[in-house]
This record gives C-alpha cells, sequence and structure tokens, in this order.
C-alpha cells in the first residue's frame, strides 16, 4: 500500500507553523486518527479553506509515518523494549525467534511461537533459553531473563497442528524483580477479528537490531490471519501483531505472532499467525496457572 499523497501547498504551509512536530511518534498500531470533518469558511470566497492542523492530527498523518507494509529499524521506545529475542545458552548462543511481554497477575510471562519453544509432533521443548528485551547492537540494555518454563498446546506437541503454533514462556525473577514490574506488558487479545491494523516488531536472526512495520491483517484461512510487511526473515517468529494502541498508557493488545501456516511463511514478505480463538485463550489461562 502506498501513502496517500501529499497535500496542497497552503496545508504544508500550515504543517510548517506548527511547533513541537515529530515523525519519530510512538507505535502505529492504532492506526490514523480521523480528520475533522467541519471545515471553516472565509468571508472572503465561497470555496472551504483547509481544516486546523493540530499536533495530533499532524502525527497521525501518513506524510508522517512509515510506508505500510514496509520494514524500518525503528528506535528504542518504551513498547518496542517489551519485545526481545530468544536465545539458546543463556544468552551466549544466537537468538533465533522473538518474543514478547503480555499482561498476567504473575507479571513473568512472554508469548511467542510454539514452534520457536516445542519442536512440534515427535518433539520436545527446547532447553538453556532466555529473553533479552529490548536486545540492540550486542547490548541487552533490559537485562537476560532465563526461562523457567514453556507451555504448548497438545495439538502442537502430539501433531504440529499449525493453528496452535502459540507458545507461552514463564520467566524467572531476576534481581528480585518480575519483567513485567520493569517495562510494563502488552494485554493479550483473542476472538478480535482479522481485519485489523497491526505494529510487527521482530528480530531477524541476520541482524543484531530489531524491524517494524505497520499493515492492514486480512483473514487467510478459517484460523489463520496474513499480514504482508517486508523482510521478516528467519529469527522473526513468535514477533507480536499489536493493534489498538493506547497513547496515553503507551501498550496495546498482542493479537497474534509470527507462526502458523509455514511456521510463519516461506517468504520474507509474507507472514502469517493462528487466529487467537478460545483455544489460544485457554493455553494462555494455563500459562498463567503455571505461574505467570
Amino acid at each position: 500500500m502506498r501513502r496517500r499523497p501529499l497535500v496542497a501547498i497552503t496545508v504544508l504551509a500550515a504543517l510548517a507553523t506548527v511547533s513541537g512536530c515529530s515523525s519519530d511518534t510512538a507505535p502505529e498500531a492504532g492506526g490514523p486518527a480521523s480528520p475533522s470533518s467541519s471545515p471553516s469558511f472565509s468571508p472572503f470566497s465561497a470555496a472551504p479553506q483547509p481544516p486546523q492542523w493540530t499536533v495530533g492530527r499532524m502525527q497521525s498523518a501518513h506524510p508522517f509515518r512509515h510506508q505500510l507494509g514496509v520494514s524500518h529499524t525503528p528506535p528504542p521506545t518504551e513498547t518496542n523494549a517489551r519485545v526481545g529475542a530468544v536465545f539458546s545458552h543463556d544468552g551466549s548462543g544466537d537468538h533465533f525467534c522473538t518474543g514478547s511481554v503480555v499482561d498476567s497477575p504473575g507479571k513473568s510471562i512472554v508469548i511467542t511461537a510454539a514452534h520457536c519453544i516445542h519442536s512440534g509432533k515427535d518433539g520436545d521443548y527446547k532447553t538453556d533459553l532466555s529473553f533479552v528485551p529490548g536486545y540492540r547492537n550486542g547490548q541487552s540494555p533490559n537485562g537476560i531473563w532465563p526461562v523457567s518454563k514453556m507451555v504448548v498446546d497438545d495439538h502442537w506437541a502430539q501433531s504440529s497442528d499449525p493453528d496452535y503454533d502459540v507458545g507461552f514462556v514463564i520467566l524467572d525473577k531476576v534481581g528480585g524483580k518480575r519483567i513485567a514490574d520493569i517495562l510494563g506488558a502488552n494485554r493479550f487479545g483473542y476472538n478480535t477479528g482479522f481485519d485489523k491494523h497491526v505494529q510487527i516488531t521482530g528480530y531477524p536472526s541476520s541482524g543484531d537490531s530489531p524491524i517494524s512495520c505497520v499493515n492492514r491483517t486480512t483473514k487467510f484461512q478459517t484460523d489463520q490471519m496474513k499480514v504482508d510487511c517486508t523482510g521478516y526473515s528467519g529469527g522473526t517468529s513468535g514477533s507480536p501483531w499489536l493493534t489498538d494502541f493506547d497513547r496515553v498508557t503507551h501498550t496495546g493488545e498482542v493479537i497474534g505472532v509470527i507462526g502458523g501456516y509455514q511456521a510463519g511463511g516461506d517468504t520474507d514478505d509474507t507472514s502469517y499467525s493462528p487466529y487467537f480463538n478460545d483455544a489460544i485463550k485457554a493455553l494462555y489461562d494455563k500459562a498463567v496457572k503455571e505461574g505467570g
């Protein structure tokens, strides 16, 4: 999808007069704000004048945003600090998947793809894993969090059913603190529908910085969602699909993770996720009971 065309020169002039505007806004998963529907009129002309541009309205305008469906390297923010790389060997190995903190009573749950933590049919849970939120350029600004427990659905464990390619990990405390107490958490969402405006942030294993992309999801199959975003190669499995972002609380709702059909997609520019239905909600509840 392309951006909307640039507005008229008169509107651009109005934009230039407003201070405090920045293209480095909070995550874009909430979608653009609705423009004013009440244009003002000049007493000297019957032609309607452009609506007044507020700072909030400018920040939601497409010329100030990244192009839909095209990934970019996001700046460190409070929100993407909750997304991290999943490492082998307690952080001393390679990162091979992505996870993100979701809210729970125990303040210790990270959501990812099931295939990141369990090899599926005839396999078992992986061992010696850690979660590094906000990982960037070899640095772990928010600590290295050991994984203590992992939870996948039996449909995945017994038959590698792609509709259940969702997993939850429970983290140990670090320095006596729980991860959500330090970083906060996004909400876990389910049965929210297939057509949603989402932001996806993940860690390609070929690099040491995250990528982020915004686009609309569509229904692919009965229990699978699809989105077109460039550059989501190996290592981005488990990347959260964040929607309904609240700019006041700086939180949103995770309604998907890269996974499911073709383990998330066999091309870098189209990704899939299991649809979060009642079965995935039951899996989340099981992780909560496990202490998350």
